[in-house]
């Protein structure tokens, strides 16, 4: 009986990439500097979560490293709705402000659609605003959500064609699951969004040619979950028994099956971070019709 020749899946490196997209951001700004054009983050964080505190962290040095200005404001927990609404109001009118990032998740007594909606369109590096969102619903946007849009980056970089393919989306979140579902639609995949209610799940899965999982839970995706020769694509970020960073696919048993697939950490998360930046400097042309 012939044995079946073991797969060995091409990670794709999303330091890397995210890397090459930051130089090119740098070299941006730099040109803009020349021109007396400078470019600032403003990011809010409310409370004291230490996960939204390590993100937040980690966007002063990606400002740093492309040479934009960051401001950072922290609030207390206990910072009410219309203190925030305020804030907002200021770094809207602000001219020094390019991009306006709200940390999420904001604490219980605040509602973070009236938050998020807000923000000026034009000022949301996190495309979170309903107008943003419709126009990436039509196709014409001018901001993408951040993880979604570096996902079709490390598709781009690897040279995965879209078109054609089955695409399975796992998670329905209007941050990740819909807008990844509809950026792989526009580059004619055809796509399927799965989620707590699915039938069949695994089934749906196994068929698809590009997997996403979006789930937040720990080894999720199982090898029975995926076809031969896939594209597994791990959005998730979670943390196991050993307080060690993973996502939501078993890494070790889909490497075998993929054709191609995301570590955790250090695949999508550096590249949510580059499409911020890339975000926040196409608001400073746009403001400046460049």
């Amino acid at each position: 009986m012939k044995r079946r020749k073991k797969r060995m899946a091409k990670i794709i490196d999303g330091k890397l990439i995210s890397a090459k997209i930051k130089t090119a951001i740098r070299a941006e700004a730099n040109t803009l500097k020349e021109k007396g054009i400078e470019i600032g983050l403003a990011v809010v964080i409310v409370g004291d979560d230490p996960a939204s505190r390590v993100y937040v962290n980690n966007k002063k040095k990606d400002c740093e490293e492309v040479g934009f200005s960051s401001f950072e404001y922290a609030l207390p927990g206990e910072t009410t709705q219309e203190e925030l609404l305020k804030l907002v109001g200021e770094l809207n009118n602000d001219n020094q402000v390019n991009g306006i990032l709200v940390q999420l998740p904001l604490p219980p007594h605040i509602n973070e659609n009236k938050v998020l909606s807000a923000i000026c369109p034009d000022k949301d590096v996190d495309a979170f605003h309903p107008e943003n969102v419709g126009h990436i619903m039509v196709g014409d946007y001018k901001f993408l959500p951040c993880t979604p849009a570096g996902v079709m980056e490390m598709l781009d970089d690897a040279e995965i064609e879209v078109s054609g393919k089955n695409c399975v989306v796992i998670g329905r979140s209007n941050i990740v699951g819909k807008p990844m579902a509809m950026l792989l639609l526009h580059k004619n995949g055809t796509v399927t969004i799965c989620h707590s209610k699915t039938r069949n799940l695994k089934e749906i899965c196994a068929g698809a040619d590009i997997l996403v999982a979006a789930v937040g839970k720990e080894k999720f995706v199982t090898a029975d979950m995926v076809k031969e020769g896939a594209v597994v694509i791990d959005v998730g970020m979670n943390r196991n028994s050993e307080g060690k960073l993973c996502g939501d696919a078993d890494y070790n048993a889909c490497f075998d099956k993929a054709s191609y697939i995301t570590p955790v950490p250090g695949g999508v998360g550096p590249m949510t971070r580059a499409v911020l930046m890339k975000n926040t400097l196409t608001s400073a042309k746009m403001k400046n019709n460049i």
